[in-house]
């Protein structure tokens, strides 16, 4: 998996969110693994579960959505219409093996987690809504293998309970920052937080994204976010229950050269000039004979000058020429030489 080995190298890990942008269609999801793999993306993610697994098929009060994209919606028929069947799993997987992608999904309960591991999930991904689920998180990462966990409505105690829970259990802990707004206006997001909860909890921190556009995942890449999860669709104009706050896969692309060339740009604390960058020195100002001078002429203001390029003395010796007495015959336009100027 390219997770760690990316991480430890200082780069970003970019996980492409399916969710329901299949549209029911396993071959809209097979194109977007396609999609995800073209724009850059080093994983695809799923979503392990029924409508049966996540809540109950009841239409009273409890089971309704108020507010937000899906006001009005019931939860079990939301769900019904968003999961991924199970049986497509395998397949998707083996796409994104055949395509060089990491295979990643969140599941939502322990008969999820059974059903990834039989066909060789790497890695799990707790969704915000169920970082509560400590049950769950605990038997996904019995496994051994790495839970990333969002954080999205998580106080600090739940987050310091899952964080705890995932590496009694023996596994490797990863966090992204997230409002679980939908979607999220950039004032929403505080990824200040980054790396606050890096240093809180110790563990690598990441966004998982849920703003319009691309913007943000280079801001949380600033502030040191070693994972961003964004959703990925084939076309907003595909209605799903995701796609008006997912990318487009050249919003995608764009989103991970954006991060990737900011990252170039923040460099390291290094003085040292590059190797493209010493050719400029010329540019530089340097003393030039600014018109010819006999041997012992003293050196003035009229005959010697600081300008550019940068082959002669260096400009702090200029005071301390003037007044002296020339070495040898000098001609206009030539740079004046430590050897030209008599001691």
């Amino acid at each position: 998996m390219k997770l760690q080995e990316k991480i430890a190298a200082g780069g970003v890990y970019f996980i492409a969110e399916m969710s329901a942008n299949h549209g029911g269609s396993l071959d809209r999801a097979l194109q977007i693994v396609r999609a995800a793999a073209d724009a850059g993306a080093d994983c695809l993610k799923v979503q392990t579960y029924t409508a049966d697994t996540i809540t109950l098929d009841c239409h009273n009060e409890y089971f309704r959505n108020e507010g937000g994209m899906w006001d009005g919606t019931n939860l079990h028929d939301l769900y019904e219409e968003a999961y991924t069947p199970w049986e497509w799993q395998p397949v998707i997987k083996a796409e994104c093996e055949r395509l060089g992608l990491d295979f990643l999904s969140s599941p939502f309960d322990e008969t999820a987690v059974d059903f990834l591991e039989s066909i060789g999930c790497e890695a799990y991904k707790i969704a915000s809504f169920e970082l509560n689920h400590i049950p769950l998180i605990d038997y996904a990462a019995r496994t051994g293998k790495p839970v990333i966990m969002s954080t999205g409505i998580a106080s600090l105690e739940d987050i310091r309970l899952a964080v705890d829970t995932v590496q009694n259990a023996g596994a490797p802990a990863y966090l992204l920052k997230c409002s679980s707004i939908y979607p999220a206006d950039y004032s929403q997001l505080n990824y200040a937080c980054i790396p606050d909860l890096k240093q809180r909890f110790g563990v690598p921190v990441g966004a998982s994204d849920h703003s319009l556009g691309t913007l943000a995942a280079v801001v949380a890449a600033m502030q040191g976010a070693c994972i961003i999860e964004k959703h990925l669709c084939l076309s907003r104009s595909i209605p799903t229950a995701d796609c008006k706050f997912s990318l487009e896969p050249q919003e995608f692309g764009r989103m991970v050269r954006d991060v990737n060339d900011a990252l170039a740009a923040v460099g390291k604390a290094d003085y040292r000039l590059p190797e493209a960058e010493k050719r400029q020195l010329l540019g530089r100002r340097s003393i030039f004979v600014a018109a010819d001078i006999r041997k012992g002429e003293p050196f003035t203001k009229e005959n010697i000058r600081v300008v550019r390029p940068g082959h002669g003395l260096a400009p702090v010796y200029y005071p301390q020429v003037l007044g002296k007495t020339a070495a040898r015959d000098l001609t206009f336009g030539q740079p004046l030489r430590k050897e030209d100027v008599c001691e």
